[in-house]
């Protein structure tokens, strides 16, 4: 099923994030966590792109399985750093004969030290897009940054980035993490007013150890709020407790989405079945999707 289709029935739905191994030796573990994860029956699971490409083949081979052997909608992540137009033309081909029918449109993470991207076919994920959509009925998602993309000079420019990629075809978006929900009402009013009317999927991050918040620190330009800084402060010399706390603050971020009209929230798992069981039990009377899994 198409997630556009999902989307724009107009309920609540949550759905679930995960990542790929980094090499074959991985995989087991990985695929152990995503069948547990695909097994609590989301509204659609996502599955990322290694960097520069790195992990494709899982890409491909985890979205499949999770839509043909549980039956969740799959959106696998396809990036264009470095990318070639023969070199997409056969991962499209790919996806396609897995059955695979959404795909997220991703410009992707530079690789370490490269900074001249001059001589690249594809720069911007707007133009990858056409490219998707050249081979076939594919439902194309999009990124979108609610505290502005890290390479884009303003939020000004960042919107009419996104606004050239929901213009090429991109039929929802999921935003980046965000730990203060006033900033994500904020965006999404500016980029309605830009005229950007497609479905948003809120990004929520359950911040379960303090390791994973000094990751986010050093990756992600996201803004912690002092309540959540409160958090940290009090609860990450215990794991136990850490762990509850993290989910209790996403849970009620995504409950204030929900009483606000944000009908899309996208989970990061992180490759955790149990954060994503736990999310979906304290959603169980919100979001119908969240009393499927058996």
């Amino acid at each position: 099923m198409k997630i556009s289709e999902i989307l724009n029935q107009g309920n609540p739905t949550l759905s679930f994030e995960v990542f790929p191994p980094k090499s074959s030796d991985g995989f087991e573990n990985v695929e152990k966590a995503t069948n547990a994860i695909a097994a609590l029956k989301p509204d659609f699971m996502s599955v990322t792109y290694g960097a520069g490409g790195s992990t494709s083949k899982f890409t491909t081979e985890i979205a499949s399985n999770v839509k043909k052997n549980y039956g969740v909608p799959a959106l696998a992540h396809l990036t264009c750093v470095n990318a070639t137009k023969e070199s997409l033309d056969a991962q499209l081909e790919t996806m396609k004969r897995e059955g695979i029918e959404n795909i997220l449109a991703l410009r992707g993470d530079l690789p370490q030290g490269v900074e001249d991207t001059s001589d690249w076919v594809y720069k911007h994920a707007s133009e990858l897009v056409p490219v998707i959509k050249s081979h076939g009925d594919f439902c194309i998602g999009g990124a979108c940054y609610p505290e502005k993309h890290p390479e884009a000079a303003n939020m000004k420019e960042d919107i009419e980035n996104l606004k050239k990629k929901v213009d090429a075809g991109c039929e929802f978006l999921t935003t980046q993490m965000f730990f203060d929900n006033n900033i994500f009402y904020n965006y999404l009013y500016r980029i309605r007013e830009a005229g950007i009317m497609v479905p948003i999927v809120a990004g929520i991050m359950p911040v379960t150890n303090a390791k994973q918040m000094e990751r986010i620190l050093k990756l992600s330009q996201a803004f912690i709020p002092r309540r959540f800084v409160s958090l940290l402060d009090k609860f990450s010399d215990n794991p136990a407790a850490m762990r509850q706390a993290g989910i209790a603050y996403a849970t009620d971020q995504i409950i204030d989405l929900l009483a606000n009209g944000i009908n899309g929230i996208h989970i990061y798992t992180m490759n955790k079945p149990e954060t994503a069981a736990k999310i979906q039990d304290n959603l169980s009377a919100i979001v119908p999707s969240c009393n499927k899994a058996e």
